[in-house]
């Protein structure tokens, strides 16, 4: 997914899904105990506080907010967390059982023994004794820890969570604040001892490193993204709309146990490939085009981010070819520079070198192809003076698809992270983005994405195949007329 953000095989195997009865099943109850030992640990003698998010206002499914998630796993509308760091103790508030509810979804968790068993957490008590709990709190005057940030739910990062909230604010016509900031200031008004402390560096911390866990369920989201990817090139043919490849991928995602998307697709034809945004869907695929594509599932609230670029003919011109496969040795001379326990610039200074050398040697027919490589490169020196960045790395992904920064100025195991170079010749004629899933691991660090065809000769094989569609229309199955939709 496009994003200046600063460094810091079958289709049907099972997949992890999150629960919506109450409690995940993405991860064991001593997963998330671990999480809230860490936050223990940080908060000292302070309590930790948290509210979960709310129930949804339409007719879709409930997805629990990143932070509530990643130290409790439930997945319950208005519920609140105590981490209670000198008792070593957590308990959840729950809103009552209600037996309409029930017979509507099914069973979900209540205020009893087995849903303590279940969540792993030390006690599950109503909501409504929630003050309680807190009125012995601020007896004691004890610290406060609670997120600050707006929430971050599905398709969203923080940053865009944040930039939203401010705007909103800001507006003249709304200047609503966030949830947050109503629960900070009835957390002030019960307990005005309290000094009130922002929990979300804690929490940024403890996520930014992945747990075996964790990796594993980023690595299925991966393998969808690239199967659903490679499914996209199959189906791609000249005369098909850009929300025809969504719906290719769509099916992948959804057949191997997507809860929902990482983010909107990104889907490009040609001219509009340069616009890193660009997610209408609406252009008709060209013969002569190339197509970028930039969508991955959510798999139990974590994400994946890869990208892909192809022609939608199926095969390269003799330009694209050129154009492509510098872009190609370039990215790859990226990708050799990562190392473990060095700095993004560490890295960028390296890469540099072997560029240059590349654009060295490599045998130009076009001074525009040639001006573009030499743009690209730039963007990774250092500052005449030595000082600033030109580009950056690119960016953590994790539960947000742009996930908390790096707590570390070095890239150390556990950092799961993309690079996503974009090369766009003057005029926007031709542009090229990949990019793919580093994890970083004791020894180096591994492409989760590396089975994704990137080589021109594995992209064009793999596009001879036959796709979804063609294999529907051949049997008959698809029996949905193709037209162009209005713009929403």
């Amino acid at each position: 997914m496009r994003c200046l953000v600063a460094l810091w095989v079958a289709i049907a195997s099972p997949a992890v899904l999150p629960a919506q009865q109450g409690f995940t099943n993405a991860f064991p109850p001593e997963e998330f105990a671990r999480r809230r030992a860490k936050v223990m640990g940080s908060v000292g003698d302070g309590v930790a506080i948290l509210q979960g998010t709310t129930e949804r206002p339409g007719e879709s499914p409930l997805r629990q907010s990143n932070q509530f998630f990643y130290v409790t796993g439930v997945v319950e509308p208005r519920a609140l967390l105590i981490i209670d760091g000198r008792a070593r103790r957590s308990t959840l508030f729950l809103l009552p059982n209600t037996p309409q509810r029930e017979s509507q979804i099914g069973p979900f968790l209540g205020v009893n023994d087995a849903s303590v068993r279940v969540t792993g957490l030390d006690a599950i008590a109503p909501r409504d004794s929630f003050g309680v709990a807190l009125a012995r709190i601020a007896a004691d005057g004890r610290d406060i820890h609670t997120p600050f940030r707006p929430e971050v739910l599905g398709s969203e990062s923080a940053g865009d969570v944040r930039n939203h909230g401010r705007a909103t604010k800001d507006d003249p016509w709304d200047g609503r604040g966030s949830r947050e900031e109503a629960f900070i200031a009835h957390l002030k008004e019960a307990s005005p001892r309290s000094v009130i402390r922002d929990l979300d560096p804690i929490l940024d911390t403890l996520r930014a490193v992945k747990s075996p866990r964790e990796v594993a369920v980023i690595r299925e989201a991966t393998r969808l993204a690239g199967l659903g990817i490679m499914e996209v090139m199959r189906d791609a043919k000249p005369g098909m709309y850009e929300y025809e490849l969504q719906a290719a991928a769509e099916y992948v995602y959804k057949r191997g146990g997507a809860f929902g998307e990482s983010y909107f697709p990104l889907i490009a034809d040609g001219p509009n490939m340069p616009m890193g945004w660009y997610h209408q869907g609406r252009a008709l695929l060209k013969s002569g085009d190339l197509v970028q594509f930039d969508w991955a599932p959510d798999i139990a609230n974590y994400t994946s981010d890869v990208t892909r670029v192809f022609p939608a003919s199926g095969k390269f011109t003799a330009r694209q070819r050129e154009y492509y496969t510098i872009y190609l040795r370039l990215y790859q001379a990226l990708m050799a520079s990562i190392r473990v326990h060095v700095t993004g610039r560490e890295i960028m200074d390296s890469a540099v070198v072997k560029m240059d050398r590349i654009v060295a040697g490599y045998r130009f027919s076009d001074p525009a192809i040639r001006r573009a490589a030499d743009a690209f490169v730039a963007m990774y020196r250092r500052n005449p003076d030595g000082t600033g960045l030109r580009a950056v790395l690119g960016h953590s992904v994790g539960m947000e698809v742009h996930d908390v920064r790096n707590p570390t100025t070095t890239l150390e195991p556990g950092y799961i992270f993309t690079i996503e170079p974009q090369m766009t010749m003057e005029g926007g004629e031709l542009s090229v983005r990949l990019e793919d899933m580093i994890l970083m691991t004791e020894t180096g660090y591994e492409n989760l994405s590396s089975f994704v065809p990137v080589e021109i000769g594995d992209i064009e094989r793999l596009m001879a195949k036959r796709g979804l569609a063609a294999g529907a229309i051949a049997a008959g199955t698809l029996g949905v007329p193709r037209r162009v939709l209005p713009r929403p």
